[in-house]
């Protein structure tokens, strides 16, 4: 078919001139988990300052990982299930003492 999206091949992506690290799970991980500190106002962002606190947006982090674990359930090696759980668990516990101090 000519119009069938599967015939079509991937576009290369053009180099940013910067390496980066390789993308792998644990990296992945790390990465929604940051997003969520600095959403929590917890951790500076990318560019090293810390910005105002927002927590729809930091639990809207937590539960991308909440639904990799579910979605993933059986795919994961015991290490990266367990690095999974232990930075939810984290996530939760310093997401739920931002709340806490914010209804003050």
């Amino acid at each position: 078919m000519a119009n069938d999206p599967h015939d079509e091949t991937e576009p290369t992506l053009p180099s940013t001139g910067e390496p980066i690290p390789p993308i792998d799970f644990t990296t992945f991980v790390m990465s929604l988990s940051k997003s969520a500190l600095v959403h929590m106002g917890l951790t500076p962002g990318p560019d090293g300052r810390h910005h105002d606190e927002d927590l729809p947006l930091a639990r809207e982090n937590i539960d991308i990982l909440a639904l990799l674990l579910d979605k993933t359930k059986g795919n994961l090696t015991g290490a990266e299930e367990r690095f999974l759980h232990q930075v939810l668990f984290d996530l939760r516990m310093r997401f739920i003492d931002q709340a806490k101090r914010t209804r003050r």
